[in-house]
């Protein structure tokens, strides 16, 4: 009888070797070569699932930000306001090792999308999602000024973008604990908008 298998779960093993490989190595050295024996696979068996280089990122960032926003969710779920908007915050930086893998998955990706269209929009995806979420919570902080939300969510999504290249690319001035002063500066900024 041939083997059945699970192409999802395939996919899922695929993605989540190259996210690994990605954060130990840099994207520079990934190839789908060496990535196949990463995962066990004879060189080739990645073809049917990922056709290209690209399509395999694509999928890795997307694993990411999956990742991240299931946090996310269960995290702010039933918060409002700057609770809510703390505990997103806390999900995207890279406060341990887990979202430190993230945010340099996410530096790769960015360097990537700078010259890719469609790697681009992948990204643009998950950022639109982060603007919804923090214009609804910033709406509830800032009795629905438009201007002021809009102002107060993009400073917030750059802090954070900005966070995940600083802590790739200057770690040792950007710890945890100097993420988490800078965290609560931010906070402290939206809740005297508030007053």
């Amino acid at each position: 009888m041939p083997k059945i298998v699970d192409h999802d779960q395939r996919r899922r093993e695929i993605v989540e070797v190259t996210w690994r490989f990605i954060a130990r190595e840099g994207i520079e050295k990934l190839n789908l070569r060496d990535l196949a024996a990463a995962a066990g696979y004879a060189n080739g068996a990645l073809k049917p699932y990922f056709p290209t280089r690209d399509a395999l990122l694509a999928a890795t960032f997307n694993f990411v930000a999956d990742a991240t926003n299931q946090r996310i969710y269960k995290k702010a779920n039933g918060l409002q306001g700057l609770e809510a908007i703390e505990a997103f915050a806390r999900e995207v930086l890279p406060l341990d090792e887990l979202r430190r893998n993230e945010a340099r998955i996410a530096v790769h990706f960015w360097h990537l999308a700078l010259g890719d269209s469609k790697l681009a929009d992948v990204n643009a995806s998950t950022m639109d999602q982060w603007r919804t979420k923090l214009d609804g919570w910033l709406q509830q902080i800032l009795d629905g000024s438009d201007a002021r939300t809009q102002m107060a969510r993009d400073s917030m999504i750059n802090f954070l973008m900005g966070a995940q290249a600083s802590s790739v690319l200057d770690a040792e001035v950007n710890t945890a604990l100097r993420l988490e002063q800078q965290l609560k500066y931010q906070l402290d900024l939206l809740a005297a908008l508030k007053r």
